[in-house]
């Protein structure tokens, strides 16, 4: 089961609620506007024809109780393929989606961040959610 708040959302917030005892109100203020105002990573869209074929199967995997998200992902390729992930994955070279996180060498395998998102659309979609519904709330979950 995933937390309702997540670590990284945890220190943000107890980050903010202490900057009133060591700051001034007005850089308060800035604090907030700058991190409103930042512009969020967009999610990439998918791949026209994009396919599960580069997910790392369960014999290569080094974690096997992650098999069930992989198994996950090969259902949803279009769906995953159009998921920015917020782990901070994003960053590494030859990275496009999520669905980046499943392929080799498979940084999924050991995050809980890109098997939490992956179940979270995994689910929606089965719920019958659309691309966009299932982005809104994986952003409202896992942030950036």
């Amino acid at each position: 089961m995933q937390p309702d708040v997540t670590r990284r959302h945890f220190l943000a917030l107890l980050s903010l609620a202490l900057l009133p005892a060591v700051a001034g109100a007005e850089t308060v203020r800035r604090v907030g506007r700058a991190i409103s105002d930042r512009p969020r990573p967009k999610h990439p869209d998918p791949r026209p024809g994009i396919t599960s074929a580069g997910v790392l199967a369960a014999g290569k995997l080094h974690d096997q109780h992650a098999a069930s998200v992989f198994d996950m992902v090969r259902e949803i390729p279009q769906i995953v393929d159009g998921i920015r992930c917020s782990c901070g994955c994003a960053d590494t070279k030859g990275y496009y989606s999520l669905l980046s996180c499943y392929e080799a060498p498979g940084m999924a395998q050991h995050c809980d961040i890109c098997q939490g998102q992956a179940r979270l659309a995994h689910k929606l979609h089965e719920d019958g959610w659309s691309l966009g519904g299932i982005r809104r709330a994986i952003d409202a979950q896992f942030g950036d």
